[in-house]
Parts: C-alpha cells; sequence; structure tokens
C-alpha cells in the first residue's frame, strides 16, 4: 500500500488555516460594516437638523421642543461633566481596589473580596439609578450639600457652586452614581493586569529595599501602563454612555444657568432616553439623532486620545532606553 504524499497530509490543514483566516477576516469586517452602517444612520437621520444648525448645534445651549429650537451645549456639558466626576473619584478607589487585592490582601480574603466588586458590575442599571434617587440623593442633599451651603453660603466663587435647593438630584449626585457603577469594571482591569508582573520584577524591588508602593508606581505600573489605561478607558466608555441611572438622577433641565454641582441638568443619554418615544419625527427626532452623533464622536475622541497617550508612552520609552 502507498503511503499519502506529504502534500496529501498537509492539505487538509491548509483549507483548514483558509477557513479560519477567511472567518477571522469576515468577522472584522462585519465589525467595520456595523460601525460604518450606524454612523451612515445617524448621519442620514441627522440631516434635517445638520443642514439647520451645522457646528453652530455644539455651541447652542437652548433646547426647546416646543418651538423646534434646538442646541447640544447642555446635554454635552452634562454628559462630560458627570463622566469627570466619575473618573476623578473612580480612578483613585479602583486603583487602591487593585493594590490592595495584589499586594496587601491576605489570601483568605482576595478571592471573596474581587467577587463581590465584580457582583457590582452586574446590578441593573436602573437599580442604581433608583437607589441614588430614593436612598443617596437624600443622604447627599442633607449631608453634604446644606453644610456645604452653610459653610461657603457667603464665600465669592464658592457660592456658585453649592447653590440650588437641597434635594439631592444633579451632577455631582449623578457623577458620584457613575462612578461606583464604573469602579468594579476599572478595578478588575486594574487587578489583573497588576497579577501579569514577573514575581521576578517586584522580588528584585523588594530586594533592593523597596516600599510597596515604590514597587507599584516604579515597577507594576509602567509595565502595565497600557492595561491601566485601557481598564480606564473602558470606565469611561461606561460613564458616557450610561443611560437609566443618569436619567434617574441628573435632574433632566437641559439648561446651563447656574455652574453649581448640585445644578439640575441633563446628558446626551438622558435626553435620548426621555424624548426619542415622544419626538413624532421631524426636526425633533433629528436634533435627537444628531445628539446621538454627537455621543459617537465623543467616545471617537476619547478613544484616539488614549490610543495617542499609549503611543507617546511607547516613543518615551524607546528614547530613554
Amino acid at each position: 500500500m502507498t503511503p499519502p504524499s506529504s502534500s496529501a497530509r498537509h492539505a487538509p490543514a491548509i483549507w483548514g488555516d483558509f477557513v479560519f483566516a477567511l472567518l477571522a477576516w469576515g468577522a472584522a469586517g462585519l465589525t467595520l460594516l456595523l460601525l460604518a452602517g450606524i454612523l451612515i444612520t445617524l448621519l442620514i437621520g441627522a440631516w434635517p437638523a445638520i443642514d439647520k444648525y451645522g457646528l453652530g448645534f455644539l455651541a447652542r445651549s437652548v433646547w426647546d421642543p416646543g418651538q423646534e429650537d434646538f442646541g447640544a451645549l447642555a446635554m454635552m456639558y452634562g454628559t462630560l461633566a458627570t463622566s469627570f466626576i466619575a473618573l476623578l473619584i473612580a480612578v483613585p478607589v479602583s486603583f487602591g481596589i487593585a493594590l490592595f487585592l495584589t499586594e496587601l490582601s491576605p489570601t483568605w480574603l482576595k478571592r471573596p473580596l474581587g467577587t463581590t466588586i465584580e457582583l457590582l458590575a452586574a446590578v441593573p442599571s436602573i437599580v442604581y439609578g433608583m437607589w441614588g434617587l430614593l436612598v443617596f440623593g437624600p443622604i447627599l442633599a442633607t449631608y453634604v450639600q446644606q453644610p456645604l451651603q452653610n459653610l461657603f453660603g457667603d464665600t465669592p466663587g464658592l457660592s456658585a457652586l453649592v447653590s440650588g435647593p437641597p434635594v439631592g438630584i444633579g451632577i455631582l449626585s449623578a457623577g458620584i452614581i457613575l462612578a461606583i457603577m464604573v469602579i468594579p469594571f476599572i478595578s478588575a482591569v486594574m487587578r489583573d493586569v497588576f497579577e501579569i508582573t514577573p514575581a521576578m520584577l517586584k522580588e528584585s524591588a523588594y530586594g533592593l529595599g523597596s516600599t510597596t508602593w515604590e514597587v507599584v508606581w516604579k515597577v507594576v505600573l509602567p509595565y502595565t501602563k497600557a492595561g491601566v489605561i485601557g481598564g480606564i478607558m473602558l470606565g469611561l466608555g461606561r460613564a458616557l454612555g450610561e443611560t437609566m441611572a443618569v436619567t434617574f438622577v441628573i435632574g433632566n433641565m437641559s439648561q446651563l444657568d447656574t455652574p453649581s454641582l448640585f445644578a439640575a441638568a441633563n446628558s446626551i443619554t438622558s435626553v435620548l432616553a426621555n424624548e426619542f418615544a415622544e419626538s413624532g419625527g421631524g426636526l425633533h427626532e433629528a436634533a435627537l439623532l444628531y445628539l446621538g452623533l454627537v455621543l459617537f464622536f465623543i467616545t471617537f475622541v476619547v478613544l484616539a486620545c488614549s490610543r495617542y497617550l499609549l503611543y507617546k508612552l511607547g516613543q518615551r520609552e524607546g528614547s530613554g532606553s
């Protein structure tokens, strides 16, 4: 019996590689097609508003569906302000959680604590919103806003930041709720990337007399910076796109009357959730789709900035070596 030739034996493997490569290319192409389809759909739907307002839509603070007069500035401010507050709170807390779980936590506590934190990501956003409106909001108004108003009520500049009726809803409340929601995502990514740091590097630093903070700051963070920034961007993306929780606690007021942290405001997602079903077509619906396009652009800019930051960090490392 003649044994099969080498080419005959390798033929199934060649076809398998070809099919696998075709499927991989197809998956990548499908993703790009879906992204392009979403963008084109938003552009077509928003075209009446784009044609009427142009880029001036971004600088207008008026939002009056009754008079069909629209602008995105108030919603952009609410979206960016709440996301900035969320990251300002969530990043240090997530870093502390990841540092504790990877460097300081006893073995018996590491797994249950990590699992508990990850379970926070499974809580539906509407539950966070209801809790923020019914429980956290009154606590914030009574024990934070009122004391701050009593303390800074007559201080020029600071009094405007704490002004407003103490009802517990507004930009600060929405930002804190968002911070609670994104902490599980950022801390989970940070913990995972901290754990992939080679033990030899950390043991060498400890052997030279470094403290735990020095090991984390000078060894772990430089080694895992790409993953850390990726985790922060993941949290920022969640904060920018969150809808129901923000809708419950932000106040849903499309105005820019005061710079107060406790003032009622609106975000792009909360406006879409509140008004899209009742827009009834026409310029109102086009303006809402224009807002969706603006949010799409903001997310793209954030992603591009993160990639550019990683690129510059890589260049700096190359020049330093």
